[in-house]
């Protein structure tokens, strides 16, 4: 034959598969045991919610795991904790927290920065100006602590919540019948 074989199969049929990469780390959360040494406790035997709250460290554990990605887990936990001091930060004053702690420009500017960013704990603004002797137009940033972050897990845990609490009563009232 002249170089083409006759390939008797029809096109499109093999079999589907759903790939098995797993989730993207971008897109991830760390969520250790409920009951791991990693947490403090957040609620007693009887599944109560306690009280105490976690601070920044420990709530920065969720997003750059400590365990598995501690130089992130650094360099977030610090940056977030300029940003609890401050309340906003502006280009000079992120560029001076990059410098003064020897943090790598491309690890702050691409990886942590973005995902704080991305999972609602801070927020990024900038304004655009234009420099009248040159016409030249400049953005400078300005980031802040940002809500989001908290109002997505607690619809999720309220959620999961009224969930819990809906199929308990219903189980109740069946008892009683």
């Amino acid at each position: 034959m002249n170089g083409i074989e006759n390939d008797t199969q029809p096109l499109n049929t093999a079999k589907k598969s759903i790939a098995s990469r797993g989730v993207p780390s971008d897109e991830s959360v760390y969520l250790p045991r409920h009951d791991s040494e990693e947490l403090r406790s957040f609620q007693d035997k009887n599944e109560n919610i306690t009280r105490n709250t976690w601070n920044v460290d420990e709530v920065a554990n969720f997003i750059f795991s400590k365990k598995y990605q501690p130089k992130y887990y650094e360099i977030a936990t610090g940056f977030l904790k300029l940003l609890c001091e401050k309340s906003q930060v502006g280009g000079e004053e992120i560029a001076a927290y990059v410098n003064t702690n020897g943090i790598s420009k491309a690890t702050f500017y691409n990886r942590v920065l973005p995902r704080l960013k991305r999972v609602g704990m801070i927020k990024v603004e900038r304004d655009t100006l234009v420099a009248i002797e040159s016409k030249r137009k400049f953005r400078p940033m300005r980031i802040s602590l940002s809500k989001t972050f908290g109002n997505y897990f607690m619809k999720i845990g309220d959620s999961w919540l009224a969930i819990v609490d809906d199929v308990r009563s219903r189980n109740e009232k069946q008892m009683k019948l």
